[in-house]
């Protein structure tokens, strides 16, 4: 065998070869201005894992806080969202699982394994490993239970019953839902949202492992938005349809704006949830192939709102407060009757916080057109004053509901958040 000997393009550092030409892949254009500079090749090493050190401990959003990540984070890249079935019928276990939840995800955020390797090569490692070197891409983690957690076939399942609030009720069937029971309800569930899809699948999946034996995936759905990358400027994304979503939302550093539109209050019902919300999820399907042969009039007229800049019609900013009462030469409301933004709004006394993942399953296997969408998500302080009555409106007025079906829901009473030293769901338990 002939032994294989260094090139003039490798050098050793401490006794490991290192090629200099991937170190000029790494370092990129910038990095040959560091290499000249440098004294030597420890100090582009260094130089390089500090700012890669430095650059993550800026992507950790911390799991220990007055409320859980992912509400009013600023929206990360991509999501996946699980709904489980609470397997189990002891209280003990369905504790323990949130103990044990609570210290995963806390290491989750940090980048970290939620346990280090077996020492015995025969047993299954702690952690999965497939984000293993990846930063923590602003992981977070959330969590919130269902009304059937609490009572399911008129049994109260774990002695929760009598803290059941009245908010935490299943949805009411509203005109035109098409929903299907492998994408609606569920006991618990679990909203991981990151920069990175793969960091975001490996939080769920590692959840999912360690909740075998006491909880079942019930439904799953992944879903993106553009990049932060892709958008420098920060827009207010846009779904399928090519139109911004959310812009309408309150403001998430107006701490008085989240208290009476997001946040459970103490003498809003129990206790155990202040500083916590409600979430309402619907995977809302957008039949796309119909939506792409509406001339670009007939769409701003169903939305009510102009596609390039997302100004209501008859106005010219995005964000201008909407001028319902406008008409147009023709005398008709410039934001059309039957428009999604006209209904949505209301008389505008009722707001939600929107945090909307668009979706793609590949090809809808009846149709066979894409089976793509909505992932709508909204959080608020009172589903019956806020969600119930915008979507009462919606469902039988919206002139949307011609390019979109209603295929899933579910509401889930997000927790409030935990405290070093203490658990997700420890209000609720204890």
């Amino acid at each position: 065998m002939t032994k294989k000997m260094n090139t003039p393009e490798d050098s050793t550092l401490n006794g490991t070869k290192i090629s200099r030409r991937n170190i000029l892949k790494t370092a990129g254009v910038g990095g040959v201005g560091v290499i000249l500079g440098a004294s030597g090749l420890g100090g582009l090493l260094s130089l390089k894992e500090g700012k890669a050190a430095s650059s993550e401990t800026k992507e950790i959003i911390p799991f220990y806080d007055k409320h859980q990540g992912g509400i009013t984070t600023k929206t990360q890249n991509h999501i996946y969202f699980v709904s489980l079935d609470v397997t189990t019928s002891k209280k003990e276990e369905l504790v323990k699982l949130f103990k044990d939840w609570t210290k995963a995800a806390a290491l989750l955020t940090e980048g970290k394994a939620v346990g280090p390797l077996s020492s015995n090569e025969f047993l299954p490692p702690k952690d999965t490993g497939e984000a293993a070197g990846l930063s923590p891409s602003n992981l977070t983690i959330t969590f919130g239970v269902g009304p059937s957690l609490f009572v399911k076939d008129n049994q109260d399942r774990f002695g929760l019953k009598q803290k059941q609030s009245k908010e935490l009720v299943d949805l009411p069937k509203f005109p035109l839902d098409a929903l299907e029971e492998a994408w609606t309800g569920g006991d618990i569930c679990i909203q991981a949202c990151a920069d990175d899809l793969q960091v975001a699948f490996h939080a769920v999946r590692n959840l999912i492992r360690i909740a075998r034996g006491k909880a079942a995936l019930h439904w799953a759905q992944t879903g993106f938005q553009r990049t932060k990358q892709s958008d420098p400027k920060n827009e207010t994304p846009r779904n399928l349809f090519g139109f911004k979503d959310g812009t309408a939302n309150p403001d998430v550093n107006s701490e008085k704006q989240m208290n009476e539109t997001v946040w459970v209050q103490p003498g809003d019902g129990p206790n155990w949830l202040v500083n916590g919300s409600y979430l309402v999820v619907r995977r809302i399907q957008m039949f796309i192939e119909v939506w792409d042969r509406t001339n670009l009039r007939e769409q701003e007229n169903t939305f009510g709102r102009y596609r390039d800049s997302g100004a209501p019609l008859g106005q010219k900013d995005e964000f201008e407060r909407l001028d319902l009462e406008k008409k147009n030469e023709q005398g008709e409301y410039s934001i059309p009757v039957d428009s999604h933004t006209r209904q949505s709004h209301g008389d505008g006394s009722q707001k939600i916080l929107r945090r909307a993942y668009s979706y793609s399953d590949g090809m809808d296997m009846k149709t066979g057109s894409f089976d793509a969408g909505l992932l709508f998500l909204c959080f608020q302080r009172t589903p019956s004053k806020q969600f119930i009555p915008i979507q009462n409106r919606l469902a039988k007025m919206d002139k949307l509901n011609e390019y979109t079906s209603h295929r899933g829901s579910a509401i889930f009473a997000c927790l409030p958040g935990a405290k070093q030293g203490g658990f997700i769901g420890e209000t609720l338990f204890n």
